[in-house]
């Protein structure tokens, strides 16, 4: 078993005599750990003799004696746990005679956790099988923590026991009880009279779906009239989740705590029960369906002339995939098998939507374009190929009809109805979508390293002359060999989108107002948007403020989460997709650069893995941070971000979701 050296304090000063701060354990495969300050940019590192037996997840509060420096991070030392983390560790149960752990291979766990063996052959336990474990206590006299086991997942290898110990790792359901699969049966499927009260009905109005090929739950419907004046009417139709899933219901408390759907590679987890998300409110063609909808007058020149919010019911008459959508668009062959409706539908909604698109940019927003990597699976699970996910004009049209329906509805709200006024001194309680202007340190840094390659980022002084000067950048690199490493650095420097009922406007999108409105399938914040503008529509007061914060700030933590579960689940599929590819050659581009090692995507996956620096024999490189490069001590050879290199499949490790390249030459 793996065993932890003991923790020792520094001798010449008590830790109480240094500034002290709460934040949360992040562990490394070899003991040491970093703790994260909420508000705090720079962590503090904390050896790992000093950790007083925390643990990853673990909230510590932890002393710093010593500060930033120009080439190191703070230090400190753990005074404190406040409160274990109630994650579960992954692990192999190993059993001999009596005794019982669960066998660490985590980058985030280097120690094994003893358990009690007759606790976990009661839940099914065997020797050999991955378990989830949850850590108890770890006293300062014991060599390993203590925990019990809360699952056990299966046996290693085996698809649904990785993906069940990815859910588990992040500690997300993968199942849903039986009292809330038993409410979400209970609800009729029946339309009545009493449901239709105080509902438009738009049954009559073409109305369609555009949805990927293989998903199972329609959440968003566009219906489209053309108008005697020769403007078009045009409606955002939303799946209505929240009148059927009331407030403290076993549904709403369920949906609530996950706070949104997770896609794994293989799976979705859903937020809400099937008989919800797949039937009754997935907005299914030639089928009636309660709806929440925004609808506009817009004229050709998509200028929004009037809009309705309000309670529908609809009927779609198609569904069609992004594929099918953009066959209609280009005029392929395959658009005449539609209607000649649906087709003129499609191509006008498309150029409204271009020209919203481009009135976005024009204003502000931020225009990135890093490919999104796909990995395809065989019914078995088993990975057969990644490619990029391409993204075009029907996928664009989707998307900023629902931009403007979360918009419209933000700013209906900050202003009291009073569309493009200023926010009212009264807007009431609202949960929003916010996005921060980019942080300034981070910002500078891209400045300097967008020099390295002789470009000049302009004027950063406020969050549009930083959008603006990210543009002329971007455009100046684009087609170059360096303009994904700008483009990630941009990214890394921009905040993180969040919820809260605090109005900052959207940084990213350059919306003064905006939320989410869209997914209440799929996303908590959503479903609670709709419940307080149905009670605003109503003529109902302004809701408790501080309640509605704190749902915002869980539902903005259950996104990290499962952003955070579904990466895992990609990396997990990459490196098993690489498993089959030891020893081969690939062209790749430095993507990432540290003071150990040089991460490279290789082409055409753009699957990335390191290169570790001890295993490059030519030379002895450094890292130079203030250039953001790699320099040979001797030779004085440089590698920087967007440097073409050419590499071998070194080394696989699915445990940890590894993959290890070999450098073969650099590419001249």
């Amino acid at each position: 078993m793996k065993k932890k050296r003991n923790n020792s304090t520094r001798g010449h000063k008590s830790p109480k005599s240094f500034p002290q701060a709460t934040g949360i354990a992040r562990m490394s495969r070899d003991g040491f750990i970093f703790v994260e300050i909420e508000g705090q940019d720079d962590d503090v590192y904390v050896k790992s003799t000093r950790t007083r037996n925390a643990l990853n997840g673990d909230t510590v509060r932890v002393a710093i004696y010593k500060e930033k420096a120009r080439d190191r991070r703070r230090e400190g030392e753990v005074v404190e746990i406040v409160e274990r983390s109630k994650k579960p560790f992954v692990g192999v149960l190993h059993f001999v005679g009596a005794q019982a752990w669960v066998l660490m291979q985590s980058r985030t766990m280097p120690y094994d956790i003893a358990i009690d063996q007759q606790q976990a052959l009661e839940i099914g336990g065997k020797s050999g099988m991955k378990a989830a474990v949850v850590v108890d206590r770890w006293e300062k006299n014991e060599i390993n923590p203590w925990g019990h086991v809360t699952d056990v997942l299966g046996y290693p290898g085996e698809n649904d026991t990785e993906m069940h110990a990815i859910l588990a790792e992040f500690g997300l359901p993968y199942r849903f009880e039986k009292e809330v699969e038993d409410a979400a049966d209970s609800i009729s499927e029946a339309i009545t009279a009493e449901d239709l009260k105080g509902r438009k009905d738009f049954r009559d109005t073409f109305t369609f779906t555009i949805d990927p090929a293989d998903a199972k739950d329609f959440d968003d419907a566009l219906s489209f009239k053309t108008l005697k004046n020769g403007n078009y009417e045009v409606g955002v139709h939303i799946a209505d989740v929240s009148y059927y899933v009331k407030p403290g219901s076993a549904v709403d408390k369920e949906a609530q705590i996950r706070g949104t759907s997770v896609y794994l590679v293989d799976r979705t987890v859903p937020m809400l029960p099937e008989k919800l998300c797949n039937k009754l409110c997935s907005l299914r063609p030639d089928e009636d369906k309660l709806t929440f909808s925004t609808v506009f007058e817009i004229n050709a020149k998509a200028e929004v002339v009037k809009q309705w919010i309000g309670r529908t019911i609809i009927r779609s008459n198609a569904r069609l995939n992004y594929e099918q959508a953009q066959d209609i668009i280009t005029g392929a062959p395959a658009a005449k098998e539609f209607s000649e409706e649906l087709n003129n539908a499609i191509n006008i909604l498309n150029g409204i939507a271009s020209i919203l698109r481009e009135n976005k940019f024009k204003n502000g927003a931020i225009r990135f374009e890093r490919p999104e990597m796909k990995v395809e699976i065989d019914e078995n699970g088993k990975p057969t190929g990644v490619h990029q996910a391409i993204s075009n004009e029907s996928h664009w049209l989707i998307e900023e009809f629902m931009l403007l329906a979360n918009r419209t509805v933000a700013e209906f709200i900050a202003t009291d109805g009073k569309m493009n006024m200023m926010t009212s001194k009264k807007a009431k309680t609202f949960i929003y979508r916010v996005h921060a202007e980019p942080n300034t340190e981070k910002i500078q840094g891209l400045r300097d390293f967008a020099g390295n390659f002789g470009y000049k980022l302009g004027e950063t002084g406020s969050g549009k002359e930083i959008s603006k000067s990210l543009a002329e950048l971007f455009d100046k690199a684009k087609d170059k060999p360096e303009f994904g490493a700008l483009e990630m650095l941009a990214l890394r420097s921009m905040a993180k989108a969040t919820y809260t009922t605090d109005n900052i406007g959207h940084y990213g999108l350059a919306f003064k107002y905006y939320t989410h409105f869209t997914s209440p399938i799929r996303r908590y914040p959503d479903t609670m948007v709709h419940r307080l503008l149905t009670l605003y529509l109503d003529g109902k007061e302004s809701q408790n403020k501080d309640y509605y914060e704190q749902q915002a700030k869980h539902a903005s933590e259950r996104e990290i989460i499962a952003a955070e579960a579904e990466r895992a689940s990609i990396k997990y599929k990459v490196v098993e997709f690489m498993q089959d590819k030891l020893g081969q050659e690939f062209d790749g581009m430095i993507s990432g650069l540290t003071e150990w090692g040089m991460y490279v995507e290789i082409e055409p996956t753009k699957i990335e893995g390191m290169v570790p620096l001890r295993t490059i024999k030519s030379d002895f490189f450094e890292f130079d941070e203030d250039h953001y490069r790699l320099v040979g001590k001797r030779s004085r050879k440089v590698f920087r971000l967007g440097d073409p290199v050419r590499i071998k499949v070194k080394a696989t490790n699915l445990e940890q979701k590894l993959l290890d390249y070999e450098l073969v030459e650099k590419i001249k």
